[in-house]
């Protein structure tokens, strides 16, 4: 420890080091983060000017695109510089920054996805008293605890993160600081690090988790009992697409926490980061988009207005 000389500049490796297919990732990445602000844009101006849409449901599902956004633009943006020059490097505070912003943009999206398994779980097996339960008050309390949250749980993994020294020069095996990685690049002791990996995502993973699916429990056994196929069908979709998203992001994002760090699993690492940093914010509005009839009559609807001024015009 006393020979090694402290550094203050990190190395990343990105997604790829063949030169041929930069700038083809470039592209493919260029395009999928601008149809990821765009549909979660989208999805905003929609609950915005509709106001069949002005329910708590909506708000929560505005909150997401808002969180789809921000993630993503936590690390597509610097990935996407990166392709296209030769050297990948970053300062260390601006590394921790990443971290910090990156944990709190994904433990809202977590816990925003957990609320809105609560909000289902109101709407269909206690309908009749849910605009006094899910009032607009409440549902703005809930958004503010999750901020709040977020910002507490990020802000004890960067403190502990803001304590290590980083000495060597090998590259960090990502397209952006995330924390495996950031401290298998640490020269000193990170068992602190990585008991807050385990204990907090434990404690507060498998707590989200269960308020996460719990209620579904109940949902799926009072959507069988619904007599009606038509309501039956709209139950199951606002569901569907909601476990759909969880599912997607829960898998990966546990993949590459929860798993053993031994070197050798580079290209897993990249695969799954890929997943839940950037697929994921661009499946979730195409995935509530086809699978939800409200908005979709919604934008069917913007769409024959635009028209009609067109053609007044």
């Amino acid at each position: 420890m006393e020979n090694q000389t402290t550094v203050y500049m990190l190395l990343l490796a990105g997604l790829s080091d063949l030169p041929h297919i930069q700038l083809p990732l470039f592209l493919v990445f260029l395009l999928i983060y601008l149809i990821t602000l765009t549909g979660n844009l989208l999805i905003l101006l929609l609950i915005f000017t509709d106001s069949h849409l002005h329910t708590p449901m909506y708000f929560f599902l505005g909150t997401l695109a808002c969180l789809d956004m921000s993630c993503s633009s936590v690390t597509v943006p610097r990935m996407l510089f990166d392709l296209l020059r030769d050297s990948r490097f970053i300062s260390v505070p601006a590394c921790i920054t990443q971290v910090y912003f990156f944990f709190f943009f994904t433990v809202s999206e977590v816990s925003v996805l957990a609320v809105m398994s609560y909000d289902r779980y109101i709407a269909i097996c206690r309908p009749l008293h849910y605009m006094q339960i899910m009032s607009w008050k409440v549902c703005v309390q809930f958004v503010s605890g999750v901020l709040v949250f977020s910002a507490a749980y990020s802000s004890v993994h960067t403190l502990f993160l803001a304590k290590l020294t980083f000495c060597r020069s090998e590259a960090l095996q990502s397209f952006f600081c995330d924390l495996p990685q950031l401290l298998e690049a640490s020269c000193s002791d990170t068992f602190i690090n990585v008991l807050l990996i385990f204990v907090l995502g434990i404690m507060f993973g498998l707590g989200i988790l269960t308020v996460t699916f719990f209620p579904y429990i109940a949902i799926l056994t009072t959507i069988l009992k619904i007599s009606s196929k038509t309501t039956r069908s709209k139950a199951f979709s606002t569901c569907s697409s909601h476990i759909t998203v969880v599912s997607i992001f829960y898998t990966t994002i546990c993949f590459n926490y929860f798993r053993s760090s031994a070197n050798g699993h580079f290209a897993e690492d990249k695969v799954s980061s890929v997943f839940y940093t950037i697929l994921t914010p661009f499946l979730n509005p195409l995935i509530y988009s086809l699978r939800n009839q409200e908005l979709k009559i919604s934008l069917r609807k913007t769409l024959q207005t635009l028209q009609i001024k067109n053609y007044s015009d």
